[in-house]
């Protein structure tokens, strides 16, 4: 299982603000901003490790510094904090850079050749003046190692582990302490001392911090610290630690906002297409559908003298400017305050399903994509049921042969009638008149006046009869296609936005997962 280098959690870390920047606080994207703008700039600085003594009043950092100096370079006084601004100690040359970055102007050269290590004093975290404690937070959140440095008169103080140490789990790597002043115990005392501190720590969920038994006033321990200090300088990796610790510390509170991951199942789209095809008359334009195909077909293959009655009907599509040429708004009505209630409901209900077990902010975020105000939603149904073929462009074959047909039983009717005009005309003129053929006892003409009648009239039943067929299995195409196009707009306007979300959350999950733990397996297969 191969481990990201810093870089790559770096640029993880900067994925995953760019994933959730619709979710993550404005708090939680500063610190993070800060985060990798500090490691940007830590990284290009010189490797010098840089180490900050840090602790309450009296617990004897400046003393500290001065034994790991070899002489005073700090001032030192009993009854009161001395140091208001920070004093670096600095072994050899160029850190000169890094102190700037750093904004520490006090600076103490000591001879020798360098050995990258860079102590600095701080200002004491509980003191009273507030420029000395914001001076003391704004390096801590800086250097690379800290060793907090306590006494045995407060190293057990609440306010101690409570405010300061308990913060700084997360950075167990790059933290000592110091417990100075063990000069004033017996053996006995120290250790039960040491011992009550290391169960205090491991309270701070800090158990396995290396705790050093120091006294700046005899020199007990301090070589053994400066030695730590000179090895975590040499192996130059104090500082990494740090920014490792600190991207870790981000990355987690993005983490949390991640939640567990979700299950992988889609929400169903059946009610939510359901209520929006409703709020988009879908029923009344298939009704429309299948009372146009039943008038066309009339028109095309009823008995022609009673074919025309059905021009007086109107087309209920050219009502609704969804016939055959018509382009544009349709003239449906608009969806009642029932239809976009039961919209909306329906929109609630997939967003329910679908950010099922996210967390409360992602499914803000999934309501504020899908929130459609209701004159956008009618106008994109609207626009998909006009753009949505309803009538074939042509009309069935069958509609023209029987047409046809009619015609040609017309004309014999016409022409039996006609026949059987001419003979009653000359019987009345008392003209002679030839004897007609005949089909039996019947005259050729009546049959071709009964047949035509009787003929065109059940042919136009029957036509009528499958044109009910037609006419409802049009609808039915009808309805599969306008549901199609309601499915685009709730697509377009619901699902697509809330997939989005969703997919950005498991990215986001994922590129913080990779910034926290720094797993290239965990980042790949997650």
């Amino acid at each position: 299982m191969a481990v990201l280098t810093l870089t790559e959690r770096l640029d993880a870390l900067r994925q995953a603000l760019d994933e959730g920047r619709d979710v993550l606080g404005d708090d939680l994207r500063s610190d993070a901003e800060q985060v990798l703008s500090r490691a940007g700039d830590r990284l290009r600085l010189p490797e010098h490790t840089v180490v900050a003594l840090a602790g309450p009043t009296g617990s004897g950092k400046s003393s500290l510094l001065n034994a790991m100096a070899g002489h005073d370079v700090a001032e030192v006084a009993v009854t009161r904090p001395t140091t208001s601004e920070a004093l670096a100690i600095v072994r050899g040359d160029g850190a000169g850079p890094l102190l700037d970055w750093l904004g520490v102007r006090r600076r103490h050269h000591l001879g020798g050749e360098g050995d990258g290590l860079v102590v600095l004093d701080l200002p004491d975290h509980d003191s009273v003046a507030t420029d000395h404690r914001l001076e003391a937070e704004r390096l801590v959140a800086l250097v690379d190692l800290m060793v907090w440095v306590v006494d045995p008169q407060k190293y057990a103080d609440a306010a101690v582990h409570e405010q300061y140490l308990r913060g700084l789990a997360g950075h167990r790597d790059v933290l000592l302490i110091a417990l100075n002043q063990v000069d004033r115990l017996t053996p006995a005392e120290l250790q039960a001392c040491h011992r009550d501190l290391e169960r205090l720590l491991a309270q701070d969920d800090l158990a396995g911090v290396p705790v050093l038994d120091v006294s700046a006033r005899t020199g007990e321990g301090v070589a053994r610290l400066r030695a730590a200090l000179v090895d975590a300088a040499h192996r130059r990796v104090a500082a990494k630690a740090r920014l490792t610790a600190d991207v870790s510390g981000v990355a987690g509170r993005v983490l949390a906002l991640c939640g567990p991951p979700v299950r992988g199942d889609r929400a169903s789209q059946a009610e939510l297409v359901d209520a929006l095809a409703e709020a988009a008359g879908v029923p009344v334009v298939v009704e429309a559908v299948r009372a146009e195909r039943e008038r066309s077909a009339r028109r095309a293959t009823g008995w022609p003298p009673t074919r025309w009655l059905s021009r007086f009907r109107p087309d209920p599509l050219r009502r609704l400017h969804l016939g055959r040429g018509d382009a544009g708004h349709t003239s449906l009505p608009r969806p009642g305050p029932a239809e976009l209630a039961r919209a909306r409901a329906a929109v609630r209900a997939y967003l329910d399903a679908a950010t099922s077990g996210a967390p409360d902010g992602w499914v803000l975020a999934t309501r504020r994509r899908a929130d459609v105000p209701d004159q956008a939603m009618a106008d994109a149904l609207d626009a998909a049921v006009s753009g949505t073929t309803v009538v074939p462009a042509r009309d069935p074959r069958w509609w023209r042969t029987i047409g046809a047909a009619q015609w040609v039983l017309l004309g014999v009717t016409v022409l039996g009638g006609l026949w059987l005009g001419a003979l009653a005309g000359a019987g009345y003129l008392r003209l002679p008149t030839p004897e007609p053929p005949r089909w039996g006892e019947v005259p050729w003409p009546t049959v071709a006046l009964i047949a035509g009648v009787v003929l065109g009239l059940l042919l136009a039943g029957v036509a009528h009869l499958l044109a009910g067929v037609g006419a409802r299995r049009q609808a039915r195409l009808a309805t599969a296609r306008l549901r199609e196009a309601v499915t685009g707009v709730a697509e377009l306007l619901v699902v697509t936005p809330v997939d989005e979300v969703l997919a950005a959350l498991v990215r986001t999950r994922q590129a913080a997962e990779a910034a926290a733990g720094g797993s290239r397996s965990r980042r790949s297969n997650s």
